[in-house]
């Protein structure tokens, strides 16, 4: 099978960059993309040019670690499928294929298609835990947790923070990342004690991070890899609301007192 690469190269984050084109006949249907680039980077290597750089870990759709733009489109052209997991089956024998790294101020290309997520990490730091003492385990059905609630706070864990929602978004924004970990443990019973706080800190610091508004287009849904649904979005900005409404009168009461 023989592919057409034009891939962004980009030393660091700094520098200018441009789009390279390569070509291999080395390709097998059976392989994911990023077994693609291995081979490529093996004959690259051999030619004496710089290997091209993307970011992986567990090559099993579940870490986040690996995504960038396939013509045009976040994880490629399979729905519901990481790029580690998109195989060569899903484009023809000749095609020319467009790589490039996920495009927003808040992802800095690092190098070629490998981009600084850390923005995502800062906000889960910033409200994404329960710090409640969890003591010893409990029994599975100590605490009682309708069916639904459980589903919909399964749902939302499963985002695994790729980053696909921020690149696929006219606005660059993390509503629907910031919004499923918000969700999926405002939903269950361990975390509503910090539920509100969870709210303010999360999304202020999704905010601080640069990320654009949510203009509830749904790109950034049509591109999850794990199916997180916009209602994670409305989730979100119910709590931040009423979060919002409920802090007012603590400031205005220390305003007072002092």
């Amino acid at each position: 099978m023989r592919l057409t690469f034009h891939i962004w190269r980009q030393p660091n984050t700094g520098a200018p960059g441009k789009m390279e084109r390569y070509e291999s006949a080395n390709m097998n249907p059976d392989m994911s993309m990023l077994e693609a680039l291995d081979v490529l980077n093996e004959e690259l290597m051999g030619k004496g040019t710089e290997p091209v750089v993307f970011e992986h870990d567990c090559r099993e759709g579940i870490c986040g670690s690996c995504g960038f733009m396939i013509n045009g489109v976040a994880h490629g052209p399979q729905s519901k499928t990481t790029v580690c997991q998109l195989t060569l089956r899903h484009f023809k024998d000749g095609e020319e294929l467009y790589l490039e790294p996920w495009r927003a101020n808040s992802f800095p290309v690092l190098k070629d298609l490998m981009v600084d997520r850390s923005a995502f990490d800062r906000i889960i730091a910033a409200g994404g835990y329960v710090s409640v003492p969890a003591g010893s385990p409990q029994d599975a059905n100590a605490l009682l947790i309708p069916k639904t609630e459980a589903d919909r706070a399964m749902d939302a864990a499963a985002c695994i923070g790729c980053g696909a929602c921020v690149a696929a978004c006219p606005n660059a924004s993390a509503s629907l990342f910031t919004g499923a970990k918000i969700s999926h443990l405002g939903l269950l019973p361990q975390g509503q004690p910090e539920r509100n706080e969870r709210a303010l800190r999360m999304v202020r610091q999704m905010n601080g991070e640069g990320f654009g508004q949510c203009g509830n287009i749904g790109e950034c849904e049509a591109v999850c890899p794990k199916g997180i649904t916009l209602e994670n979005i409305a989730r979100m900005n119910a709590d931040f609301l009423k979060a919002s409404v409920c802090e007012r009168p603590k400031s205005g009461a220390a305003e007072d007192a002092a």
